[in-house]
């Protein structure tokens, strides 16, 4: 009887292991697409990093584009107040010219 039953036992045994190769290949599936998701995630990582730096490269041009931009204006105002004195002469002479 036990031998009967320890027949059996390795018959259940047997099948079960059986039963774990469509499981190991399902296992199998998973760290393949576990691989390959750290690959995307790899690649995302690389990319996110790219245009971090792209963003900042443009912010410095933006920065230095800002800065010029403001030299022109401060310089156009300079200009301005300039030109306005020198009317104001000319409009002076002109004045004390007709008054005489």
């Amino acid at each position: 009887m036990l031998k009967a039953s320890t027949a059996v036992l390795c018959l259940g045994l047997m099948s079960a292991c059986t039963d774990l190769k469509p499981l190991q290949a399902q296992v199998d599936d998973l760290k393949s697409q576990v691989a390959k998701l750290q690959s995307d995630v790899t690649a995302a990582r690389d990319s996110a990093s790219s245009a971090s730096s792209v963003a900042s490269s443009a912010q410095a041009a933006a920065n230095g584009a800002q800065s010029t931009a403001n030299q022109a204006l401060s310089a156009a105002q300079a200009s301005q107040s300039c030109c306005d004195a020198t009317n104001e002469k000319i409009d002076r002479m002109f004045k004390k010219s007709m008054s005489k």
